[in-house]
């Protein structure tokens, strides 16, 4: 996780930038979320869900959020907890389950903030029925997942032979599509395992979860070298929320 781009905390700078109204956040690989999206962010409650790694939280915390940043993992938590600490910033770690919200009070924020991540999840609806019970009537969600259609395709292979071939049933699981070999193999490298998951179960879970969908869009990746990017959006980001 340490080289990832997505675990390279953000600079004093970017901070200080974020604090006079200058920033922007992704919960996509690299269009950055409409602004409109958040509204005034001064005052409002945020939780940053299975969103550590020292960026978007410190950024939406310098913006003016109390922000509350809920992660699985405690590497990416400590990432949002040094920014915080260099910048004295009003973020809040907390190590946990994204199914699992229960030590979080009902109705307690404003804005959940969920990019891409809950592809390391087998099932979504608890991850959307809890984001459900901590949102306050009339606040949002804003989430990012995978398009479905990617979990169609062995990416390492497609980098090799320069084809994108259907090979997978979907939807798809590690667990499922891998063999014994090579799930021991991610394991022992300590990466999480990944599943993929339908529309119904991304856009229609949260609606059916009690969220009126109020925005989308989709994404490509950062750059061109992903053989699937150059066909197909590769994510997509929505804006649901909880009737008063």
């Amino acid at each position: 996780m340490s080289g990832s781009i997505w675990a390279q905390p953000v600079d004093e700078a970017t901070i200080a930038q974020a604090r006079t109204g200058t920033w922007e956040v992704v919960l996509t690989p690299k269009t950055p979320v409409p602004k409109a999206w958040f509204g005034d962010l001064r005052g409002q409650r945020v939780l940053c869900l299975a969103s550590g790694g020292g960026q978007q939280a410190p950024i939406l915390a310098a913006a003016g959020a109390t922000v509350v940043s809920f992660d699985l993992s405690e590497e990416q938590l400590r990432k949002d907890q040094l920014v915080a600490e260099r910048d004295r910033l009003d973020l809040h770690c907390v190590r946990g389950d994204m199914t699992d919200l229960s030590c979080l009070a009902a109705a307690s924020f404003d804005l959940i903030f969920h990019p891409v991540s809950n592809v390391f999840v087998p099932d979504l609806a608890s991850v959307w029925r809890e984001c459900h019970r901590v949102v306050r009537p009339g606040g949002a969600l804003l989430a990012g997942f995978m398009n479905p259609a990617m979990f169609l395709f062995d990416h390492h292979e497609a980098e090799s032979t320069g084809q994108l071939l259907a090979k997978f049933r979907l939807p798809y699981s590690d667990q499922a599509s891998l063999s014994p070999a090579q799930l021991q193999a991610k394991l022992d490298r300590n990466e999480p395992l990944e599943f993929s998951h339908s529309l119904t179960a991304q856009i229609g879970g949260q609606i059916e979860a009690g969220f009126l969908l109020a925005g989308l869009y989709e994404d490509h990746w950062l750059d061109d070298t992903w053989l699937f990017s150059n066909f197909s959006p590769v994510s997509i980001a929505t804006r649901a929320l909880r009737p008063r």
